[in-house]
């Protein structure tokens, strides 16, 4: 079992992170341990309750299960949920339990973030995209009609229980989504200032059939890599007041693909991916990198063979872009590489693009 630990010093908040793989019958005793309170709500992805909730044995009547989508972060379940939990006359001492991929999450903890003003919400992510990402750092939201993730907080987790015998079930679709982020990971490490000296790129390279292949050790290392790079970041920045804009690379682009297919067509990690090798082009041309590093990205990129995703009229996509949360009044704003495992935020404009 590793354990980690985030500690957020501007207020003096921290939290556990678990990773341990081991049988999900026992998660359920060491999830409890955490609940202060007598009660709790366990908001479960539809799709882990029908493969785990057996296992996990929580009582019905302390289970809300979310159907799975995108589309369910929404605010009619941010209601059911709360309404649930005050007919459950859950008190502050009590706790929320999210189950499941970064939706359960997301929506989990903004509407722990709301209710009686906060209550402690517990992570479990079963998704891969989950365990490297969304699981940590206290980002919470839910979609609205004009985009993702628009309305929302930043509210830190009690606890967060990895375990990587969730992701056998786990499509291979999804599989892959997790890996685009993973990959991210790599090109912006040393911009992440861990202390540890991690060597992600060279772990990819070497172990790309192995985590293909999902084998367990290779991939607990490979989210223990992950999950420092994002607690060295969270640790320095809480709420992206400067250095976490890092973590947004490849995402300015990729949340526009996502916009510009209604959601439907290309699942995050895939946007995401097509993102970053638009931000090394990009790069490329504004002359921060030379060419062997953008030919060094995507040969790592190409050994977890991501879907190709075909180019989108330009104007069409600004336009997108500029509705992007990080974009100021009249600038996009671009997370780009300027060197090996290096990148930075940069505020252009539509000439720039076009």
């Amino acid at each position: 079992m590793t354990n980690l630990s985030v500690n957020i010093k501007s207020n003096e908040k921290s939290y556990p992170i678990f990773i341990e793989d081991e049988d999900t019958a026992l998660l359920k005793e060491k999830i409890l341990s955490f609940v202060e309170g007598r009660n709790f709500l366990v908001i479960i992805s539809e799709k882990v309750e029908k493969l785990y909730g057996k296992t996990l044995k929580f009582p019905k009547e302390n289970v809300f299960i979310l159907k799975d989508g995108e589309k369910e972060k929404n605010f009619n379940n941010y209601k059911k949920i709360t309404e649930r939990a005050l007919k459950m006359k859950l008190t502050r001492k009590d706790a929320f339990i999210a189950i499941g991929g970064g939706v359960v999450g997301d929506l989990t903890g903004f509407a722990a973030s709301t209710y009686m003003r906060g209550i402690d919400f517990i992570q479990v992510p079963t998704t891969l995209l989950a365990c490297v990402d969304s699981s940590v750092g206290g980002k919470t939201a839910i979609d609205t009609d004009y985009g993702k993730n628009l309305v929302g907080t930043f509210y830190q987790p009690k606890a967060v229980f990895i375990n990587p015998n969730f992701l056998k079930t786990l499509d291979e679709r999804q599989f892959k989504t997790g890996l685009g982020e993973v990959v991210k990971y790599s090109f912006i490490e040393k911009s992440c200032k861990c202390e540890e000296d991690l060597n992600l790129t060279n772990f990819l390279s070497e172990k790309a059939e192995m985590i293909v292949n999902r084998d367990e050790r290779v991939l607990s290392k490979l989210i223990e890599i992950c999950v420092k790079l994002k607690i060295s970041v969270v640790e320095k920045d809480e709420k992206e007041g400067g250095l976490r804009r890092i973590l947004n690379f490849g995402h300015t682009y990729g949340h526009a693909i996502e916009k510009i297919t209604k959601y439907k067509k290309y699942t995050h990690g895939e946007a995401i991916v097509e993102g970053m090798k638009f931000a090394f082009n990009l790069a490329v041309k504004r002359n921060l990198i030379d060419k062997n590093y953008k030919f060094l990205a995507e040969d790592v990129i190409k050994k977890f063979n991501f879907v190709d995703i075909p180019e989108f009229d330009m104007e069409k996509m600004i336009e997108l872009m500029q509705m992007d949360k990080k974009a100021t009044f009249d600038k996009i704003v671009f997370i780009l590489p300027t060197d090996y495992s290096t990148v930075e935020a940069f505020e252009l404009d539509s000439k720039d693009l076009l």
